[in-house]
């Protein structure tokens, strides 16, 4: 008997980020005129004025706080219930002399969450429908 066929894993919106040895890493856009990056790099005309750059990987907590209840649907997109929904930390992550990305934080454990902690990239689940579907996250760095 063949295989069965497996669904492709994607990103949750082309070109936010790619892997690069393995690992994931954001894709920011600096401005051509002054050097300015930002997240993410902007497409159509206005993405017609950067260049795309690879965000470092690691940064530090800036600030956060915790989605308690499921949002509202629309926008949010998650494949997930009143029933299933499970809380989780949203915040901001400083890229050292880059940008601060807001960002979903990868954690169970909310109380350990603090201002200035370090902070690595991950890639995360978001939704199965078609296929996998990823989204960036940043986690605390061991």
């Amino acid at each position: 008997m063949g295989e069965a066929a497996t669904a492709p894993v994607r990103p949750i919106a082309d070109g936010l980020f790619e892997m690069v040895d393995g690992a994931p890493r954001l894709v920011g856009g600096m401005r051509r005129a002054d050097g300015k990056v930002v997240f993410p790099k902007p497409h159509g005309p206005e993405g017609e004025h950067y260049d795309a750059v690879r965000l470092s990987p690691e940064g530090t907590l800036w600030s956060f706080t915790v989605q308690r209840f499921r949002p509202k649907s629309p926008p949010y997109a998650g494949d997930d219930d009143e029933k299933s929904f499970k809380p989780y930390a949203l915040g901001y992550v400083e890229l050292a002399g880059e940008v601060i990305v807001e960002t979903r934080i990868d954690t169970e454990d909310f109380a350990a969450l603090r201002v200035g902690m370090p902070m690595r990239l991950t890639l995360t689940p978001f939704r199965k429908v078609g296929g996998e579907v990823l989204s960036y996250a940043f986690q605390p760095a061991a």
